[in-house]
């Protein structure tokens, strides 16, 4: 019994032992641990001012490209609807007719379904100068009305002062302005529109060049607002502001100076 109690103590010296062997490694094992979470601490506040120092620079970018090269602007072309003077002014028209005529007028049937124009119509949104303009409620049937016109007429005067180039213009600028932001801020755009002068494999670039067909066009503003509808989320844009159908306002919230996130 004596020999095997001594036995008992020896072994447990050495499990004692090793067991100072072991607490030492697991304080030296939590002491490297601290000074890797003191690193990593660190090395995030870094990161997070680096990607602070980069959203300021896009941002500044983004403010000097849409201020110098693509100006986005809102331009009232009437302060108010002549109609509405009219209507009030007609004595035998009661308020409630006066004020549905205004409503119908408002309302304009866009894609199979009845779109509200909040501006009354007054109000277009220019990109790169007044002169080239988009409609506020995103109707561009003026676009392939023109096409399909000129397709069956031809005349000296077709191509002159028609809201149709207008409308292929700003739209053509819109998506060069979208490529480029998408660069700037690093984000994947969910649609490939091409805007360069140059023939692909699908054909010439979207909007300028040859005569789209209705379905073409369509498909192109379409494949635009999603872009720039995916823009304005990376952003966090408030999302009450935009409007599917709305290309250039919703560029205008995107590159405004009051989007707090713009850069991220």
């Amino acid at each position: 019994d004596t020999e095997g109690l001594l036995r008992i103590k020896e072994e447990n010296q050495k499990h004692y032992r090793r067991a100072q062997r072991h607490q030492e490694k697991k304080e030296k094992i939590q002491r490297h641990n601290r000074k890797l979470g003191d690193l990593v601490e660190k090395k995030t506040y870094e990161l997070k001012t680096q990607y602070e120092h980069l959203a300021n620079l896009r941002r500044s970018h983004i403010l000097e490209l849409t201020s110098v090269i693509f100006p986005i602007e809102e331009v009232k072309t009437s302060m108010r609807d002549p109609a509405d003077v009219s209507s009030e002014s007609d004595n035998a028209m009661t308020s409630s007719t006066v004020s549905k005529l205004a409503e119908a007028r408002r309302t304009t049937y866009l894609s199979g379904r009845w779109v509200c124009d909040d501006h009354n119509g007054d109000t277009s949104i220019s990109i790169t100068g007044p002169w080239i303009i988009l409609p506020n409620n995103g109707d561009y049937s003026a676009y392939y009305s023109w096409v399909e016109e000129k397709k069956t007429t031809q005349g000296p005067d077709m191509e002159h002062n028609n809201p149709a180039h207008t409308i292929s213009a700003a739209l053509c600028y819109a998506t060069q302005l979208v490529n480029t932001l998408s660069l700037i801020l690093d984000v994947n755009l969910p649609k490939k529109l091409c805007n360069r002068q140059v023939k692909t494999q699908q054909g010439n670039h979207e909007f300028c060049g040859e005569n789209l067909s209705r379905h073409r066009f369509t498909r192109a503003v379409k494949k635009l607002n999603a872009n720039i509808l995916h823009l304005c989320f990376s952003q966090h844009v408030n999302l009450d502001l935009l409007h599917p159908l709305h290309t250039l306002r919703n560029l205008m919230y995107l590159v405004s100076p009051d989007t707090e996130n713009l850069g991220r």
